[in-house]
């Protein structure tokens, strides 16, 4: 029998949780926690409500809100900084993708040293990280059940994925009410990076019986409410479905990791900085095309969960079905539809390709691909 591992923190969730971020923390032994946050989290009001969380539980804490979408080496470098002259000893993360993976990289070097780019890759990670309480306000990277923190070499620009347990975080808070201070094309990027969640670690070469049950949950939901999530900020029923969608993606690709997608989004993102949830939107459909062949029963059951009506369909006709509602949705929702329209050219395609072959989210995805069979996906994807 294949033994399996599953991975998760502590989880609470429900509209209204955000306020006990302070005696979460506080249950962990802190005396002192570091806020990681950004500026956009400050200006919704959520900042403030954690800090008073904080107050109100009698924890010390300091702040670190300096840093940009697609967080950088630099800036994991200046939150460590930040938590040593401030003598914090644990990390509270409060935003989106972003800011979860600085206080993850602050949280690793703080206690292992050295500079970030030393833990890219596999379970490199080698002494024990303060205690992290994450609370996500964006239903899409999964950062805060994750085992994931992607940053952008600034010399190398690439993105580097730093994969271990260690990144796991004690608590995860989950409160739905943070997406109501989102746009409309930030809910759709978001969205579309939770249904590329739910989607490569359910076809992943990772995924077990524990990681399914997750992924299809996501899947299912968000098929049924990323449309009205982004129509608008107010369709309470939309944003708690979409909070609990990323949670189950973050759990599953948490475990059974990712595929090419993220790999080639990571690359366009590290050298680019453009929007990851964007890239997935674009890449998603023609991954899942080039994969087909790897798993068909995979790509026919996704078209169920999905909603579509695949009695009559064989699983070829079923996968093609999946695709098409992909591309649907994110026609719909207002995503970008090729690589050119966000500015990528066909000469840009060779060293995008090199990048993404090493990216350790190539590893699980069910089918083998080689730089010629990047390049290509990547022309037909302009």
């Amino acid at each position: 029998m294949s033994i399996t591992k599953f991975v998760m923190p502590e989880v609470i969730f429900g509209k209204g949780s955000i306020e006990q971020a302070g005696e979460a923390c506080l249950r962990l032994g802190a005396k002192k926690a570091l806020i990681v946050s950004d500026s956009g989290v400050a200006n919704a009001g959520w900042l403030e409500i954690v800090i008073k969380s904080c107050k109100d539980a009698g924890l010390a804490f300091a702040t670190f809100i300096e840093m940009t979408t697609n967080p950088k080496d630099r800036e994991i470098e200046a939150g460590c900084l930040t938590f040593k002259e401030q003598e914090c000893d644990a990390i509270i993360g409060l935003g989106g993708g972003s800011a979860l993976d600085v206080a993850k990289g602050v949280a690793l070097l703080v206690t292992n040293g050295g500079i970030i780019s030393d833990y890219e890759g596999v379970d490199k990670v080698h002494s024990p990280l303060p205690p992290m309480v994450m609370i996500m306000t964006t239903a899409g990277s999964g950062s805060e059940v994750s085992q994931f923190s992607v940053i952008v070499d600034s010399f190398r620009e690439k993105k580097m994925t730093i994969i271990s347990k260690s990144l796991v975080p004690d608590i995860a808070i989950v409160d739905p009410g943070t997406l109501t201070t989102l746009g409309p094309d930030l809910t759709a990027a978001t969205g579309m990076d939770v249904l590329t969640h739910a989607i490569e670690s359910y076809v992943s070469l990772a995924a077990t019986p524990l990681t399914d049950v997750q992924a299809k949950n996501a899947l299912s939901i968000v098929s049924r409410h990323l449309r009205p999530s982004v129509a608008t900020r107010h369709n309470e029923e939309a944003k708690k479905a979409m909070a609990m969608a990323s949670l189950q993606a973050g759990l599953a690709f948490s475990n059974a990791i990712l595929g090419a997608a993220h790999a080639i989004s990571h690359a366009i993102g590290g050298k680019y900085l453009l929007p990851h949830g964007e890239i997935n939107a674009i890449l998603l459909p023609h991954v899942m095309d080039f994969n087909r062949i790897a798993s068909p029963r995979r790509f026919s059951e996704i078209a169920g969960i999905m909603g579509i009506d695949t009695r009559a369909l064989t699983e070829q006709e079923a996968g093609m079905a999946a695709i098409h509602f992909v591309r649907e949705l994110s026609q719909d929702i207002g995503a970008p539809n090729s690589l050119s329209d966000v500015g990528i050219t066909r000469e840009m395609i060779d060293p995008i390709g090199m990048t993404a072959l090493e990216d350790a989210c190539m590893i699980t995805n069910p089918r083998d691909m080689s730089l010629e069979q990047i390049n290509q996906l990547l022309l037909t994807a302009l």
